[in-house]
């Protein structure tokens, strides 16, 4: 079992560890695959353990809308929130690597958080810290345009040629493709980046 990375193990009792190592069973999932979509009832949880997890949420008359990233070491609050209420996710769920990590079912999920304090407390603070992530992230989209928001990010990484797709950057800023390549190139044309295939050339780095 490889849970080291979820803070609730280290400060479990031992009747909960034993618990979770006899109610968990270990899953792979390759890249690009659902793992559930909005509105399915979810029955499981997932701990991620290796890879990275996408949620988004979709309508008939808009395109999809990345609300996070879910990444090793984390669980996933709309998952969560619809295993515990018994209602359909409000997001649906696509593996954006391959990813491996451990389900528990619904009614052993649900037996532990009334086991363990250290569990329970976790639950908490997962919501706490996914709610500022996405308050950040309404913030960001209400007050900055999308092109102050790539600029940005292209300034936060580490090389001035940054090998990335443009599908990629929409996944990180919750926006389509279509418009993450607009924008790129209209940031071309006002000379903050030069575009070449599979990666972006910032021209100058701004402190």
């Amino acid at each position: 079992m490889h849970l080291s990375s979820f803070p609730f193990i280290e400060a479990i009792d031992q009747e909960s560890l034993s618990f979770i190592q006899n109610h968990i069973k270990h899953i792979s999932i390759p890249k690009n695959n659902i793992l559930f979509y909005q509105g399915d009832v979810c029955k499981n949880i997932m701990w991620l353990t290796k890879g990275e997890i996408r949620l988004y949420t979709q309508s008939d008359d808009i395109e999809e809308f990345t609300l996070y990233i879910l990444k090793a070491g984390e669980q996933c609050i709309v998952n969560t929130a619809s295993l515990f209420s018994n209602t359909g996710a409000i997001a649906s769920a696509q593996s954006i690597t391959d990813v491996e990590g451990y389900v528990i079912d619904d009614n052993s999920v649900k037996k532990l958080s009334k086991m363990s304090d250290a569990y329970q407390s976790y639950l908490f603070s997962i919501y706490q810290l996914r709610f500022e992530t996405l308050a950040s992230l309404i913030n960001d989209i209400k007050f900055k345009h999308l092109n102050v928001r790539i600029l940005e990010w292209l300034q936060k990484q580490e090389n001035y040629m940054i090998e990335v797709t443009h599908e990629h950057i929409g996944i990180e800023l919750g926006s389509s493709r279509v418009v993450v390549s607009r924008v790129l190139k209209e940031l071309e044309n006002k000379g903050h980046i030069i575009l070449h295939r599979g990666k972006i050339e910032i021209l100058k780095k701004e402190k």
